[in-house]
């Protein structure tokens, strides 16, 4: 009766080894991308623990897309290695069970696993993004001196370049401050002082700037430098926030996508789309399912070239999945690259990795049934 001894005993042990890879290479994929993401986002903003606590659960959903698909695809290539190996399927096949029999239990894993990459990709990454984006401008809100630390230049404020020498709290020591109009200095301002103070009413922030001196280039119009006893300046947080709210297709939900998809209207702006635009949220629509079958792609490939390997070393397995997983997300990034050239067809392309290995792999597991 359905499940036998085997059939658990398979299943346990391509889970077992699938749920280790994703711990080992999600460990390895967030820590490798947690400071690239964190200095993109963030810069050298000094956060609180629970802030870089949030940031990096953020960035997990972004690396299981890959992890669960190539964990699973090395768990399937070790376990059929070390089961040819050791003649155990010669024995199961003497029996008289067929191969598409012994490898049920792995078919039904595959199953499930691409619905948990069906939730990852439809839901929980694009959402995840979303937040991600957000988390900077609601920590510079929320903790405004948080964004000037000493010794690093503050590029985050739209239109200006801020370098202070020593902060102590909401208090500034030696500030240099570079205005900038069309991505050009036009002004520079620097104050042996400058003391922070929210705005209330007004997410722009206020600094009183102590013995102040004001310079503008030629083109302004100012011969001389300006000196300030005391004087204020305002921050315009608020241009962040144009940024943080500005959504692109990658950050919309899945039914977003399909209602633009269909109506031609940007879901946020209630614009009509171009065909630009409208290429770019079918190239992620496609993607998000797309991707989500790379499991039962796997699955199909994995089991005849791990039969075929027959080797039990785990750095040969290793191997010959990451050269798989390589060559299936080479496509994926094609399609990303062209997805602003709808004459290329990049939400076609976004399948071809499924349709070459499930083609593939329909061919060689075939094969492996017949002999």
């Amino acid at each position: 009766m359905f499940p036998r001894i085997f059939d658990r005993y398979l299943g346990r042990q391509v889970a077992s080894a699938t749920l280790i890879g994703v711990a080992l290479l999600s460990g390895v994929m967030v820590l490798g991308n947690v400071y690239k993401k964190l200095d993109q986002l963030l810069g050298n903003t000094e956060l609180p623990i629970s802030v870089i606590a949030e940031f990096v659960m953020l960035v997990i959903p972004f690396s299981l897309i890959f992890t669960i698909p190539w964990a699973f695809l090395t768990g399937i290539l070790l376990v059929f290695g070390r089961l040819s190996a050791d003649n155990e399927l010669v024995s199961l096949r003497m029996t008289g069970m067929s191969m598409p029999r012994i490898c049920a239990p792995v078919f039904v894993l595959a199953v499930i696993l691409s619905g948990v990459c069906l939730w990852v990709n439809v839901s929980l990454a694009p959402a995840a993004k979303d937040r991600m984006k957000r988390l900077f401008y609601q920590v510079a809100v929320k903790n405004p001196e948080t964004l000037f630390q000493e010794g690093q230049v503050l590029e985050r404020v739209p239109g200006y370049r801020i370098y202070t020498s020593k902060r102590n709290e909401k208090t500034l020591s030696d500030m240099h401050i570079i205005m900038l109009k069309d991505s050009q200095a036009s002004s520079y301002i620097h104050a042996k002082k400058a003391t922070l103070h929210p705005t209330p009413g007004s997410i722009d922030l206020q600094m009183e700037l102590e013995d102040m001196t004001l310079e503008s280039t030629p083109s302004q119009g100012q011969d001389k430098p300006l000196f300030f006893r005391h004087s204020w300046l305002t921050l315009p947080l608020s241009e962040m926030q144009k940024d943080a709210v500005r959504v692109n297709a990658s950050m919309k939900t899945t039914s977003a996508l399909a209602e633009e998809v269909r109506t031609w209207k940007d879901t946020v702006t209630g614009e009509a789309l171009t065909a630009v635009t409208r290429s770019l949220s079918l190239t992620e629509l496609n993607k998000r399912y797309s991707f989500s079958l790379a499991c039962l792609t796997f699955a199909l490939v994995g089991i005849p070239l791990g039969v075929t390997a027959q080797r039990r070393e785990t750095s040969s397995g290793f191997a010959l999945s990451l050269i798989t997983a390589t060559v299936y997300i080479v496509f994926i990034i094609l399609a990303d690259t062209l997805n602003d050239k709808p004459a290329a067809m990049p939400h076609l392309i976004m399948w071809l990795p499924n349709v070459i290995f499930l083609g593939m792999g329909g061919w060689l597991f075939y094969k492996l049934s017949r002999k």
